[in-house]
This record gives C-alpha cells, sequence and structure tokens, in this order.
C-alpha cells in the first residue's frame, strides 16, 4: 500500500474508523429553507462516503434555530421532526463503510439579525463582534442551563437517527468558542471568570450528552487553537482547554484556528502554503491522548501520509479537497494520485454556499450531484474539435472523451493551461500548477490529441469531420480608451508576465487590481523595478476577498511597491502619467512604463468565420464571457454534457455508464 499512515485504521473512542481521512464540517446552504435534511444533500454526503472517506462530519448543525442560526438554509436537529432526514442521511452514508457524526452548533454573537428575524442576536456577554457589527445581549443563567439541555437534546436526536457520534462546534469565535474566550466572556457568574467557569458551558453539555447517550457514544470538539484575535484565545490556553476535555471524557480533538474576525486564517486563501497550521494540532497533540483531526489545505496524499508518520497528528480533515473531488480518498488508497482534481483554494465554495448553495470552481458537480448522475455514452464514433487548451477547453475536452467522443484540442501556444499560466505569485502558482497537471494528465488519460503551437485553421479542422466544435480561445487584456494608448511607454499584463520585454531598473507605473494585478506588480519589483501600483476598482479585482487584497497589498509595500488608491489615470504623456483625485485635482508622475492589467474582455475571432463551414459551433468561458475559472470550467463541463442536446444532428445514445 502506498499510503499505509492514511489508510490504517483508527479509533475515536469506542468507535473503529477504516481509514484516517475525516471529511471536516462545511456549510452548503443544501438543507430546505425549514432546515431539513434534502436529497440533494444526502446525495452530496453520499458521493464523498462512496469515495472512501473514513469519517464525515456533517456540516454546523443548529440547536437553536430561533437565535443560533449561522447561514440561511443551515441544517437544525432541535426539534424531532428533523430526525428522519438525518435517519436517511446516515443510511446513505453507511452503505460505503464510512461513519458519519454531526457538528452541533450555535452561532451566538456570529449570527445576525437577518437570521433571527430581527430578534438581538445572544452571547455570553454583551461585546460585539467587529467583523458582525451588530450587538449581542448577555444571555440569562436561565438561558444558558436552557441552551445546555438543547445540545444535550439534539445529540440524543442524532443517536436516535443512527448518528455514529457528535462533534461539538466550539471553535470559530461561535458560541461555545465565546464562553471559553477571555476575550469573549466577562460574566460574573458561574458560567465566567476562572478557567473552570468559562468552561462549564461546555462541560455541561459534554457530560451530559455522555450521561443521556452512554459513555461510549464517541464526542469530539472542535477548537480554533490560535483565534489570531488580540486577547483571544491562543495556543498556550487552548492546550489548558484539550487536557481539561480529555478529563471530562471529549473523545478527539479537531484542531481548527481563527473566528470572524480573523476569516483569512478561519477559511483560507490561495495565499497560504499546503499544510500551514498543522503545527496547531502538533501542539495539542503533545499534551493528551485522545485523538486530534488535523486540518488546513492539506490536498496531497503524500503530504498527509507525512503528518501521520512524524505523528503530528491522528486523524486528517481532508475537507474543500473532498468538494473538488469527492474521490480523494479512493483514488489515494489506489495510488492514482495524478488523477486527484485537487482544491486550488479559490473560495468560491465559500462565496457561494454564504449566497445560494455550494458550488466548486473545479468540480461542476459539487452540490448538484443529482443534475449530473449518469453520463450517457455516444452510440456512433464522433469527432470533436477544440480550440483553445485552457481551463474551459480541457473540461470540455475530459467530459466529451468519458462519453465516447475522439476529441482534438488545437492550441496555439506551447503549452496547456491558457490564463492559468499567468499567475506568478509562488504560492498561488502552485496551485494553479494543480488544476493545469490535472487536466493534463486527464488528457494523456483519456488520449484526448492535444495538438500544441497550432493554429486551428478552417482546413486542419476540417480534416477531423467535426461533428462539433468548441471554441475556448480564452480572453485578451482590457485596454482602455484615453488618450496616448498609442505610446510605446504602454503594455498590457502579458508583456510583463510572459516577458514579451525587459523591465530592468524601470520606473513603472502599474494600471488596475485583482490578483494578475498584484503578480505583475510583485514580479516588476522583484527585477528591481521602482514600482508605483494605482490600485483602481475592476471586475476581477472585485473578485478578491477583502482580507486576501490586504495581505497581498502588504507584500507589495514590504517590496516597496508605491501604492496609491482612491485616483484615477486621467492621461498618459510619452515620459509622464497624469493622475486625478475624487476632487479633480491632478497629480503628474514620471515614468517609462505604463503597464495595464484591468482584467479581461472576450476573444472570440473564429466564430463568424466557423459557422459558414461547420453546423454545430459553441463558444467556451471567457471567450464568451470573461469572468472567472469557475465560469470556464462550468461552461466546458456543461456543454459537453448535453452536447447531443445542443447539437442540430442529434445522435442515439447507449446506456449510462461509470462516474466522472
Amino acid at each position: 500500500m502506498k499510503y499505509p499512515h492514511l489508510f490504517e485504521k483508527g479509533k475515536i473512542g469506542s468507535l473503529v474508523l477504516k481509514n484516517r481521512v475525516v471529511m471536516p464540517p462545511m456549510g452548503t446552504n443544501l438543507a430546505g429553507p425549514y432546515g431539513e435534511v434534502t436529497d440533494r444533500q444526502i446525495r452530496y454526503y453520499e458521493e464523498r462516503a462512496m469515495g472512501g472517506t473514513g469519517l464525515i462530519i456533517v456540516e454546523f448543525t443548529s440547536i437553536d434555530y430561533e437565535l443560533g442560526k449561522g447561514m440561511l438554509n443551515q441544517l437544525r436537529i432541535d426539534e424531532d421532526r428533523f430526525v428522519t432526514g438525518f435517519h436517511r442521511l446516515a443510511n446513505a452514508v453507511h452503505k460505503y463503510d464510512a461513519k458519519i457524526f454531526v457538528q452541533l452548533h450555535h452561532a451566538g454573537r456570529q449570527s445576525n439579525s437577518i437570521l433571527t428575524e430581527g430578534k438581538q442576536m445572544v452571547a455570553p456577554s454583551a461585546i460585539t463582534c467587529a467583523a458582525v457589527g451588530e450587538e449581542p445581549r448577555e444571555l440569562t443563567n436561565a438561558e444558558v442551563k436552557e441552551l445546555v439541555n438543547k445540545f444535550i437534546k439534539a445529540a440524543i436526536r442524532c443517536k436516535t437517527a443512527g448518528i455514529d457520534g457528535v462533534e461539538v462546534h466550539g471553535a470559530h469565535g461561535y458560541l461555545i468558542n465565546q464562553f471559553i474566550s477571555p476575550n469573549t466572556n466577562l460574566r460574573t457568574d458561574e458560567y465566567g471568570g476562572s478557567f473552570e467557569n468559562r468552561m462549564r458551558f461546555l462541560k455541561e453539555i459534554v457530560v451530559g450528552i455522555k450521561e443521556k447517550c452512554g459513555w461510549d457514544y464517541p464526542v469530539t470538539v472542535r477548537l480554533s487553537v490560535d483565534e489570531f484575535d488580540e486577547g483571544g484565545q491562543n495556543v498556550s490556553l487552548s492546550k489548558e482547554i484539550s487536557m481539561y476535555l480529555e478529563k471530562i471524557g471529549v473523545d478527539g480533538i479537531h484542531a481548527s484556528c481563527g473566528n470572524y474576525n480573523s476569516m483569512d486564517k478561519m477559511i483560507e486563501s490561495m495565499m497560504f502554503e499546503q499544510g500551514w497550521k498543522v503545527y496547531l494540532a502538533e501542539e495539542i497533540k503533545k499534551v493528551v491522548n485522545i485523538p486530534v483531526i488535523t486540518v488546513g489545505v492539506i490536498r496531497e496524499p503524500k503530504f498527509a501520509e507525512n503528518i501521520l508518520e512524524e505523528q503530528r497528528a491522528d486523524f486528517i480533515a481532508i475537507g474543500r479537497g473532498q468538494i473538488a473531488d469527492p474521490e480523494w480518498s479512493k483514488k489515494a488508497l489506489e495510488g492514482r494520485d495524478q488523477e486527484i482534481r485537487k482544491c486550488i483554494c479559490c473560495l468560491s465554495c465559500i462565496r457561494s454556499a454564504m449566497e445560494m448553495n455550494v458550488k466548486c470552481s473545479v468540480n461542476v458537480r459539487a452540490g448538484r450531484e443529482l443534475e449530473f448522475l449518469e453520463m450517457k455514452p455516444i452510440e456512433e464514433n464522433r469527432n470533436v474539435a477544440i480550440v483553445g487548451g485552457g481551463p474551459g477547453g480541457m473540461e470540455a475536452a475530459r467530459i466529451l472523451s468519458l462519453k465516447g467522443y475522439q476529441v482534438t484540442i488545437f492550441e496555439k501556444d506551447n503549452k496547456l493551461g491558457g490564463q492559468l499560466n499567468l499567475v506568478t505569485t509562488p504560492v498561488a502558482k502552485e496551485k494553479m500548477n494543480w488544476i493545469i497537471d490535472y487536466h493534463r494528465n486527464e488528457m494523456e488519460r483519456l488520449h484526448v490529441d492535444v495538438r500544441l503551437g497550432t493554429e486551428a485553421t478552417i482546413d486542419k479542422i476540417k480534416a477531423i469531420n467535426p461533428y462539433a466544435v468548441f471554441l475556448a480561445t480564452g480572453a485578451k487584456p482590457i485596454m482602455p480608451n484615453m488618450k496616448g494608448m498609442d505610446l510605446q511607454i504602454v503594455c498590457d499584463y502579458e508583456d510583463v508576465l510572459l516577458e514579451r520585454q525587459a523591465f530592468v531598473n524601470k520606473r513603472i507605473a502599474v494600471i488596475g487590481s485583482g490578483m494578475v494585478c498584484y503578480s505583475v506588480a510583485r514580479k516588476l519589483a522583484e527585477k528591481g523595478n521602482q514600482v508605483i501600483l494605482i490600485d483602481v476598482p475592476t471586475a476581477t479585482g472585485g473578485k478578491v476577498s477583502a482580507p486576501t487584497r490586504m495581505m497581498l497589498l502588504n507584500r507589495l509595500r514590504n517590496n516597496h511597491v508605491q501604492i496609491i488608491e482612491g485616483k484615477k489615470l486621467d492621461q498618459i504623456l510619452p515620459n509622464s502619467i497624469i493622475i486625478k483625485d475624487e476632487m479633480e485635482e491632478q497629480t503628474e508622475m514620471n515614468v517609462d512604463h505604463v503597464v495595464f492589467s484591468m482584467g479581461t474582455q472576450a476573444h472570440n475571432p473564429f466564430e463568424e468565420s466557423y459557422l459558414e463551414h461547420f453546423e454545430n459551433v459553441f463558444v467556451l468561458g471567457d471567450a464568451n464571457d470573461p469572468s472567472s475559472i469557475t465560469n470556464a470550467i462550468k461552461d466546458g463541463f456543461e456543454k459537453a454534457y448535453v452536447l447531443e442536446s445542443l447539437a442540430t444532428n442529434i445522435e442515439k445514445v447507449k446506456e449510462p455508464v461509470g462516474s466522472f
């Protein structure tokens, strides 16, 4: 076996797990409008169980839907009528020899008045969370005791439903964390003040669950080992907490970090290195004998194996990695590492779950499993031409190949990946390379004919007699219309990232915002240039979260990049630029080059001419509507999936075939 530690049996309390892979709780918004378990939610979890994970911890589940909600369509287990749904969910997971826990949750001050229908939030003390901005009211002593009972009753319902254990959510700044942390608990009664008093709320919950459900019923606690919030819970305090929890009967510690005030640490962007917070679990493991679950951008089986081999943790939580690829565990077990579709930390799943329901940039089926249950293979041999080897084109090629089409990709560049190759920030580039490498491997595995350095002329496409032609020609840089754009000092971001020009020891103004823009500024600065970033709002810049943007700008400042905000470029002169502020006051700055990185616009030069020669022509991704890798892959997947319905010459299909 390639990864003996990862696929060794493990125990949490008396419960035996078939391996050391855990799917941690992650909100999906897939529940029904009243918090009930839905069919699509069951299928979502079932596919992860089918994919080989040992333990699934179901997303945070409300024990008090009136005042404790943390998400619009959050699961709930605060009434008996919800037990049946969890029973169905447990049965679906158990079919595959996987175990299932439910995470019991109350948001406390990290709810909001929209979720509580205008009622004031509750907390241990009336201290406002800066990230939420709404003042909670302090819980009465009687209300605290009532909440303890609600947690216990929720656990009883879980056991009744056939759930194998529960995780008590004591992390991420939610209610239990608020009681534990000296930063948020200023109470003077039995639930505040000393360490023992601050722990009393959690202790009564854990002991109550054990007494009602049996001491052999597994209970884990998720902790923010470090809140990364001034005055809050830190590693030293969390060690003391963990030892205390072990003494009162907790069966495992799930080591996480952060709260809403430190969201960038709680849910990491692509700027964080793989496994960056494993050290938190390692510190807890030093002081307890119960198992410790670690988490934090763990994407590769080899990396996970090394954590276990070095005894830094007992179980590995693969969260967003299993949203990206439900078969992560199965592929790792079978040594098919190259076939794992790794999460790239783009935060699409987080944003989408908060707005509608969970979605994934690299796995279109995530949250939509019931829409794409079967792949119908074609009956006759058919050829398809794809123009462009970016993410949208390669995803279309992957799906079409699985359906039985003979696919040819024409890519004018000498490598696959399209715009993904333009990311240069090292940590982010590693993750972009993950998805490029995955698709490149799939092209080889599925025998896609990839023709690099090849212009897709009409004659070359005609030579393969295509049933359909997909245009995935991507996007080109947006260049504004203003005086001076024809001057030689004007460049675009591709000139920098593709090194079409030499930029050394120059004074350069970079105009724009967003990941690519900041990569351009960094690269220029590292080459010894004096860089001025005129940070102006763009569509691509708007997709970068505020914490990530702040992190990137701070890194640029550390590279001596001058950052100008709140001003716009007004004019370009032969050796300078003129910028204006909101009051229309002008400032002239001497520069050697002006580099625009303001996003992209569709590049679709072939559609009109192709339609004259081919019957079925479809435009994909950025060539149709430049936006993101999410939409490019989604467009490629969906159009390939329904090609036979889109095409004018419908053909017969066979019976459905295996997974995809």
